[in-house]
């Protein structure tokens, strides 16, 4: 059910995060058992959410995709992949050539997926300046009373 704000309700699901309806399966991301929870998690974690950024741009052999990655190791590389390929979100293409050639892309669904991903990514870094801000005022806010906490203590010791 849409709201007019076009946001999906989320009422009538049970504790495994499926409606128990029948017809259409509503799925709850915040339901403990809901399987979307693992896709959601394969989709925005660091990994996950840079691979398919990468891909975004186009096909990728698995080294040309780890150097684009910056930073992640063959071995994360591969369990996204893998999750990413299990959640039909990329295609792994094997050929049989001599030596063997595996490409990865992105199917319809990741490549929409990366879609929006890309645009909170680009959200996100035309914000870091007030991001930057935000956090050198917390880490002085935060120093000023560990000191002034230290201070406490020392003094009722």
């Amino acid at each position: 059910m849409e709201s007019s704000a076009g946001i999906t309700e989320r009422a009538g699901s049970g504790e495994d995060g499926v409606s128990a309806g029948g017809g259409d399966l509503a799925y709850d991301v915040f339901a403990r058992g809901c399987p979307s929870r693992g896709t959601l998690e394969n989709v925005t974690g660091r990994w996950g959410s840079l691979t398919l950024g990468a891909l975004y741009d186009g096909t990728f052999r698995f080294n040309e995709l780890r150097r684009r990655v910056d930073g992640v190791s063959e071995k994360m590389l591969s369990q996204t992949l893998h999750a990413l390929e299990r959640d039909g979100l990329v295609l792994r293409d094997a050929r049989p050539t001599n030596p063997p050639r595996v490409d990865y892309t992105l199917t319809p669904l990741g490549r929409e997926i990366a879609e929006r991903l890309l645009a909170l990514i680009d959200f996100v870094e035309g914000r870091m300046d007030d991001v930057l801000e935000a956090r050198g005022r917390y880490d002085e806010i935060r120093e000023v009373r560990e000191a002034s906490g230290t201070s406490r203590a020392a003094r009722g010791a």
